[in-house]
Formats: structure tokens, C-alpha cells, sequence
């Protein structure tokens, strides 16, 4: 396929992007650097609003962004399903999982888990989420250069050294605050880069949105009777739905990337408008993601032909370069960026916080606080390296076979984790030897179940990997019981009374 010249206006429209994205970076350093909590959790000092535009931008990847209008491009609106579970589980999260994230006062989630259980699931918890973000991180690189070199002459070395390099940057420099803010400019790039390729988009077409809905009702393209036949293969809204409220009760409740944010707002009455904040995103978003794919279905049937062969994980920035006017087609290309950045920039100082608050300051002791912030920021640059390192790698190797599978490894073991948070919090008798059993079969029942029959639906896995976590703690827990541990106000039982858990962290005397 003859590849699309990306134009010195698209440049000048790109370069601007990173530069404001390096900017902010730089105006949060000074106050990044005071200290590890400035570094992790901005000192809850952020509003609720930026928060939940953070909480937003990060669990929606340049991926995302791509695939969900190529999904319904091929197929219809379906998947819509996901975008309704994040919003039902916020009052679950609100009344059952925040509150005791709030009362420890972590900056990690896994603190919770030596609270409950003791360290050694704190540490298996903390370094599962730190090896699926490490390689996260690499994909979520790859993935929109791939995407976006494969439609235009742009170098790809070129494109994930400017994704990758300068995301580490401003993330090294700026601390969470720096990201939560970029987190919400680059949300509004977002929507507004959706919005925009819609409506252009729209304008193209003979008979305008008329024409669309049109194409959309006659061939089935938003939702259908057959959407709801149930088959764990399909793409069946029921399955689809139940699937997601465990993938994000995983995303909400047992991943630091989003847990973290929940510090980022003194009271528990602001994180509960950061959750509320996310979950209107979720809805607004969806409608125009969806919307994208619709229109671009009706745009290629009527007004334009798709290259012979053309490979439709392409499809958006195909459609931006060789339809958009210069300049805005690069604001709309640093939309693509700046969701894959978003993405990055979380894991990175999430994967910070992890080994420095989990391991670091856990095990081997607390230091003065601004070297501390040096150590995480050292952190940030050599795991955000090796990240860019391992995306560098696939494109050159252009085979990534050995990555899906670490990634399909270490991502099936998301959900069965978020199980062993909800055992902890729903019941009593649950031990350190009964979760850790539980969360093995988990993703061994995960990974059966994902391989079995040329492959069920991820949703339908999820749901399976959750509920096999989850009892077979309670069970393997009441068959070998554990050493009685304190749990005062670590569950539903007694959520409103205090905890007498005291965080270890060991401090280091000053000579």
C-alpha cells in the first residue's frame, strides 16, 4: 500500500503538542521533588475533576483509541457494554473498596493486602501489576506507531522515540502531579480529536448524518437481537457487560495506576467526584469512539475505497491523513500520542511508587525524603527505558509472538488478583496461604479457559478467573486455617470502625 506523506504542517501541529506536554513536566518539577508523597500522590491537593480526568485518560490507551472505531467499522456497538460496567461498579467502589484505601492511607494498593493478609501477598500483588505495566508499556508504544507508520512515510523509530522519550521525560520531571495534568489535557485532545473526526468526517459524506444512520439501522452497525443471544465466544452483551465489571473492578480496585489516584483528593467526598467525574467520561466517550467507526463504515461504502488488502487496525489514522486538512490532521495524529502517553505516563509512576514504597521503603528502609524522589525518578527513567527498549525491539524484530505471550501471562493474572482484594474485603476468615492458592488457580483456570476451544470470549475468561480466585480462597482458607491476624476495620464487618494496622515502613536514622 502506497504510504501517505506526513506533511511539514502535521509536524509543526505534533512538535507543538510534545513541547506543551514537556512544559507542564517541567512547571511540576520543583514541587515533584519535596518529597516521595508530592511524587506519588501530588499531597491530595489535586481537584476532583483533574482527578477523574486523570483516572479517565489513563485506563483509555492509544489501543483503544484505535480499535474500538476499527470494531465497529467491522462489526457494531456492542462492546458499548464495557463502557456501561465502569460506571455500575462506582457505587460498589465508593461504598465497599475506597474506604479503606482512603482510611490506610496507601500510596500503594497492595499496602491493603499486607494489611489483610500480610507482606507476602503485598509483594506478589506489587510485582505481578510492575511486570504486566513493564511490558504495557512496550505494547502501548508499539502498538500506535505500528498503526500510524503502516499509512504514512513518518520513520517508526521516529514516532516511539517521541511517544516513548519524551513521555519518560515529563513524567521523570513533573511527578504525579505533572502527570495528572497532562492526564487531563491530553483527555480533552482526546475527545475533542473523536469529536472532530466525526464531524469532518460527517461533512464528507453525501447526505450527511442522515446517510449514516441510515447505513447503521439497515446493517445492523449499533445493537441487534443477536447481541443478546448468549455464546462465550461471541460478542454477547451480557457476557460482554458481566466480563467487564470484573476486567475493571481489576482496573479500579487492584491496579495502582488507578488506586493511586484515589489519594490524589484529601476526602473521600472529592475521590467519590473523581469516580463520578470518569464515569460520565466513560459514557460521553463511548457514543463518540463508537460514532467514529459508524461514520467511517458509511464514508468508505459511499464516498471513498479502502486500498485492496488494507489492514483496518489502521483504518483512523488512514482516514485523518488523506482526509483531513494539514495541521489539523497532526492535532488529530497528537491525539493518537497523547493517548498512548497517558497510558504511559501512569504505569511509569506507578511502577515507581510499587518498588519504592513496596519493596524500597518496605524492606530495605526510608531515607531523607528528596533522595527518595531521586531514587523514584531513576526508577521512572530505567523501567520507562526499558519499555521504549523492548518497542524498539519489535519493531525491528517485527514479530512480537514471545511479547503477546508474556503479556497474555501477566495480564490474565489482573483479574484473578482483583479477586483476592474482594475476598479480603467481603469476608472474614480468608488467610495469607488460602489467597495465595486462590490466586494461582485463578490464572490457571484463566489460562485454560482463554486457550480452550480455539479461544473463549476475554469477557467470559474474566468472569471465570474472578469467581475461581475468589472461592477457592474461602475454601482452601477454611480447610487449612491461617494464624489469627487482626483484622479490625479491614472488612464490610466493621468498614466504619478504625484499623489498628500500622504501616511498615522502615525509617533510617540520619547520622
Amino acid at each position: 500500500m502506497q504510504q501517505v506523506g506526513f506533511g511539514a504542517w502535521n509536524w509543526v501541529a505534533v512538535i507543538a503538542y510534545l513541547v506543551v506536554m514537556l512544559l507542564i513536566g517541567a512547571y511540576f518539577t520543583k514541587r515533584a521533588s519535596q518529597n516521595t508523597d508530592s511524587f506519588f500522590t501530588a499531597s491530595g491537593r489535586l481537584p476532583s475533576w483533574a482527578v477523574g480526568f486523570s483516572i479517565y485518560a489513563t485506563t483509555l490507551s492509544a489501543i483503544t483509541f484505535m480499535s474500538t472505531p476499527e470494531k465497529a467499522f467491522l462489526t457494531d456497538w456492542s462492546y458499548i457494554a464495557g463502557n456501561i460496567a465502569i460506571v455500575a461498579i462506582i457505587p460498589l467502589l465508593i461504598y465497599f473498596y475506597v474506604p479503606f484505601f482512603k482510611k490506610l492511607k496507601v500510596t500503594s494498593a497492595y499496602e491493603y493486602l499486607e494489611a489483610r493478609f500480610g507482606p507476602s501477598v503485598r509483594v506478589i500483588g506489587s510485582l505481578l501489576f510492575v511486570f504486566f505495566h513493564l511490558g504495557r508499556v512496550a505494547i502501548v508504544i508499539y502498538l500506535p506507531t505500528l498503526a500510524i507508520t503502516a499509512v504514512s512515510d513518518m520513520n517508526p523509530y521516529v514516532v516511539a522515540s517521541l511517544v516513548g522519550i519524551l513521555c519518560i521525560l515529563y513524567t521523570f520531571l513533573g511527578g504525579f502531579e505533572g502527570v495528572v495534568w497532562s492526564d487531563f489535557i491530553q483527555g480533552v485532545i482526546l475527545l475533542g480529536g473523536a469529536a472532530a473526526i466525526i464531524i469532518l468526517g460527517v461533512m464528507h459524506i453525501q447526505g450527511g448524518m442522515g446517510t449514516v444512520v441510515s447505513d447503521a439501522l439497515e446493517h445492523k452497525k449499533v445493537i441487534s437481537v443477536d447481541n443478546w443471544k448468549l455464546n462465550t465466544a461471541a460478542a454477547a452483551i451480557p457476557i460482554i457487560f458481566l466480563g467487564n465489571i470484573f476486567n475493571n473492578l481489576h482496573q479500579y480496585t487492584a491496579s495502582q495506576d488507578v488506586v493511586q489516584r484515589y489519594q490524589a483528593s484529601e476526602s473521600m467526598k472529592e475521590t467519590k467526584k473523581s469516580l463520578w467525574m470518569n464515569g460520565a467520561l466513560a459514557l460521553i466517550s463511548a457514543p463518540l469512539f463508537y460514532g467514529m467507526g459508524t461514520m467511517l463504515y458509511s464514508f468508505y461504502n459511499h464516498e471513498s475505497a479502502l486500498p485492496e488488502g488494507f489492514n483496518t487496525s489502521s483504518i483512523v489514522p488512514y482516514f485523518i491523513l488523506t482526509e483531513m486538512p494539514p495541521f489539523i490532521a497532526g492535532l488529530l495524529i497528537a491525539a493518537i500520542f497523547a493517548a498512548a502517553q497517558s497510558t504511559i505516563s501512569s504505569s511509569l509512576n506507578s511502577i515507581s511508587a510499587c518498588l519504592s514504597v513496596d519493596i524500597k521503603h518496605r524492606f530495605f528502609g526510608k531515607g531523607e525524603e528528596k533522595a527518595e524522589v531521586r531514587t523514584a525518578r531513576w526508577i521512572v527513567i530505567i523501567s520507562g527505558l526499558f519499555g521504549f527498549g523492548m518497542s524498539i525491539y519489535l519493531i525491528a524484530s517485527d514479530s512480537n509472538d514471545l511479547w503477546d505471550l508474556f503479556l497474555l501471562i501477566t495480564g490474565l493474572v489482573g483479574v484473578p488478583l482483583a479477586g483476592v482484594f474482594a475476598v479480603g474485603i467481603f469476608t472474614r476468615r480468608t488467610n495469607t496461604l488460602g489467597v495465595i492458592a486462590g490466586l494461582i488457580l485463578g490464572i490457571i483456570f484463566a489460562y485454560i479457559f482463554n486457550g480452550m476451544d480455539g479461544g473463549n470470549s476475554p469477557f467470559f475468561v474474566s468472569i471465570i478467573s474472578f469467581g475461581v480466585a475468589f472461592i477457592c480462597s474461602y475454601i482452601i482458607s477454611m480447610i487449612i486455617p491461617g494464624e489469627q491476624k487482626d483484622i479490625k476495620g479491614l472488612t464490610i464487618f466493621d468498614i466504619k470502625e478504625s484499623t489498628n494496622y500500622i504501616a511498615k515502613t522502615h525509617d533510617k536514622k540520619e547520622k
